[in-house]
């Protein structure tokens, strides 16, 4: 194990002392590089957006930041990501246990088929070895109410959880992912096969997890960006081009090239 580690001063851009950070991080398809040397931190308590157009590497980086990356083949990562002071690359260091302190919702909805949406909730904290009844009860019936479908479906516990509405199974899998207990949660374009509706109700639902979590939420909707979001990360072909307070970016970007995509000249 390494031992602890400083972030870098000038990434951080607020005053609160980072949970997470990446130093330096790139990240490969084979030969094709997708994300170029980004270094960026995240404060607690705080949702970070990550923007930009089609194909700038927005997903592949957040997938470095769990070890998601490294599962499709011939991927290759370099860099550090620093979760409370220790590389979640360092050796010895269990890919399981990472994802399970940093959590992550798709694209598109995706509970388990076979499951209920009790059983769905149940399921990750299965497997850290929770198996008492009245633990499953209480940690299911917590995470579905963070996750603001408690009410929703407390009475559709048993139903298979692809029974519910898209919006309805986006929220049972950002419960998945809070069952055991994260303390960084990824979403990754969270609301787009979602409808307008469905799309409110998560970014309420974020916006109050932010009290307990720090978030970091790829879109490529910058009005969503701009509603939901304390920083942002304006990524191009891999590479951050400018990060800062999200008031800030979309109002008076320091970057031409970040001024050109929020105002659509590009992307």
């Amino acid at each position: 194990m390494e031992t602890a580690h400083t972030p870098p001063q000038e990434t951080v851009a607020i005053a609160d002392k980072p949970v997470l950070w990446v130093e330096a991080v790139s990240a490969w398809y084979g030969k094709a590089l997708a994300v170029d040397d980004v270094t960026l931190s995240f404060p607690p308590r705080r949702i970070t957006a990550i923007i930009g157009p089609s194909g700038c590497g927005k997903s592949t980086f957040i997938r470095t930041i769990n070890r998601m990356h490294e599962i499709i083949p011939g991927t290759r990562v370099a860099g550090k990501v620093i979760l409370d002071g220790q590389n979640v690359y360092d050796a010895g260091v269990s890919p399981v246990a990472v994802r399970r302190r940093i959590g992550m919702v798709f694209q598109k909805p995706n509970p388990f088929p076979t499951m209920s949406v009790y059983e769905n909730v149940a399921s990750g904290w299965r497997l850290t070895g929770g198996k008492r009844k009245s633990e499953l009860d209480e940690i299911v019936e917590t995470s579905l109410r963070q996750a603001a479908l408690w009410d929703e479906v407390k009475d559709k516990l048993r139903e298979p959880g692809t029974s519910l509405s898209g919006g309805q199974q986006q929220r049972l899998c950002i419960a998945r992912a809070l069952a055991v207990k994260p303390k960084v949660l990824l979403l990754d374009e969270p609301c787009s096969a979602l409808d307008p509706t469905a799309t409110a109700k998560i970014e309420e639902t974020v916006g109050v997890l932010k009290h307990e979590l720090t978030i970091v939420i790829v879109t490529h909707n910058m009005q969503q960006a701009a509603r939901a979001s304390d920083l942002t990360g304006f990524l191009l072909t891999g590479r951050l081009i400018e990060y800062g307070e999200t008031k800030k970016i979309f109002t008076l970007p320091k970057e031409k090239l970040t001024e050109d995509y929020i105002t659509g000249r590009f992307g």
